[in-house]
């Protein structure tokens, strides 16, 4: 099987929708199958051309058996509406002739990434140049996010914006996405119920288990042995909502046992680390290798999850699922009722979205508290485990890429979850 995927954020990015379609890609590859991406040079989620890579060249290079074509993009460094868009655009348009060339060698699937929704309308018009099944698998759903966050702003521009993605979505032969609070929305905005497909992320159970040991990073900072860290490891940007951790190690300042480790680089961790200042028990790290994820989450005795409120259903955080195969609890900003909600329930404490006091009383609450720890970890484990582990969810999505590839020429079979678990 031949697949081509389109898309602007690829490994060796660290984190988010780079990471996952980096694994999948490869995945695929050493199952056998010929795989080719069209991305950009990487660049997130530091927001600048990573050492190493020229921001206005067009490359090609072969990553564990995949080919890896990346076209020139403008950079922001600090991303906001307007910016956010012309960078988007400038991928999408500079991407055109490396997706077209990559096109002609006749992917049985053009499977296409959002973010970047810009460049759906090119991998949909190459897929039917080609005879090739279009594919458009949602991370994060980039319209609705950006209105809810005030990104973008205009009723007039809301409504012509998202009837356009209706439009545009519904060409696709297959719309994947990566919970079913999200597949929901898929399909409230038109898509067929016989094409649209659960897609959950996932993790290396085996890589990322409880037993990793997280000693090495406290004794490399500092942090002595029977200290309670809380660790928020990831993307700093503005999704997140992440002055709120400042404000609960504020309030916990005077919890001599409680540390606060946070990880990740992003346009956000300047006004962070600012809002932090004088805080002698909070530490920030750059973002760590691949092969060191397990260590770092090993160091953790509590997970901290914010997020803003408005987009629980509309992004599924991608670092949830090292937390939870990490086996260790879970406090997360977000709303009852919402999918993240949902899963975090079973497995640590929710606080409502943005609210310092609470998220600081529930972290104190656990501190205090190591069999509630205990049990809420390992609760997060058992559900890796049984819904996210890396195979079982890939397995999957091989065997409905496979389907649909073989109806070439023919009308486009039913979709089928790609996943046994309720992510």
């Amino acid at each position: 099987m031949k697949i081509l995927i389109y898309g602007i954020n690829y490994a060796p990015e660290l984190t988010g929708t780079g990471k996952y379609t980096a694994e999948l890609a490869e995945w695929l590859a050493a199952r056998g199958h010929e795989v080719s991406v069209v991305t950009a040079p990487p660049y997130y989620p530091q927001w600048q051309v990573h050492e190493g890579y020229r921001g206005s060249r067009y490359t090609k290079e072969t990553r564990r058996g995949v080919t890896v074509r990346r076209a020139p993009l403008w950079v922001p460094e600090r991303p906001g509406g307007a910016k956010r868009l012309v960078h988007l655009a400038s991928f999408a348009l500079s991407s055109l002739p490396s997706l077209l060339r990559a096109a002609m060698r006749r992917p049985d699937i053009i499977l296409v990434v959002e973010p970047a929704l810009f460049c759906a309308p090119a991998a949909w018009l190459a897929a039917r140049l080609t005879g090739a099944r279009a594919w458009l698998h949602i991370q994060d759903f980039e319209v609705d996010a950006a209105f809810e966050l005030g990104l973008l702003k205009g009723a007039a521009l809301r409504s012509m914006v998202k009837r356009a993605e209706r439009w545009l979505m519904r060409r696709f032969d297959r719309v994947s996405t990566i919970s079913n609070r999200m597949l929901d929305l898929a399909l409230s905005k038109g898509i067929d119920s016989g094409r649209a497909v659960l897609l959950p992320n996932w993790i290396d159970v085996n890589a990322i288990t409880p037993l990793a040991e997280g000693g090495d990073y406290r004794a490399q900072l500092g942090i002595p042995d029977n200290a309670i860290v809380a660790l928020y490891s990831g993307n700093m940007g503005g999704k997140q909502g992440l002055q709120i951790l400042a404000d609960v190690a504020r309030r916990l300042n005077r919890e001599d046992r409680l540390w606060f480790l946070f990880c990740g680089q992003g346009p956000e961790r300047a006004a962070l680390e600012e809002k932090c200042r004088g805080l002698t028990r909070v530490i920030f790290l750059d973002l760590q290798p691949a092969e060191r994820l397990g260590a770092l989450l090993g160091t953790a005795d509590i997970h901290l999850l914010p997020q803003r409120a408005g987009a629980a259903d509309l992004v599924m955080p991608s670092k949830l699922t090292g937390m939870l195969a990490s086996g260790r609890p879970v406090v997360c900003g977000a709303a009852r009722g919402t999918e993240l909600a949902s899963v975090v329930s079973r497995c640590g404490l929710l606080t409502p979205p943005e609210d310092a006091v609470a998220m600081a009383e529930a972290v104190r609450k656990l501190s205090y508290n190591g069999q509630i720890r205990e049990t809420l970890g390992a609760a997060a484990r058992q559900y890796a485990m049984a819904h996210l582990h890396v195979d079982a969810v890939l397995g999957a999505a091989e065997r409905e890429f496979m389907a649909i590839a073989k109806s070439k020429g023919r009308a486009a079979p039913a979709g089928t979850q790609a996943s046994e678990g309720d992510v």
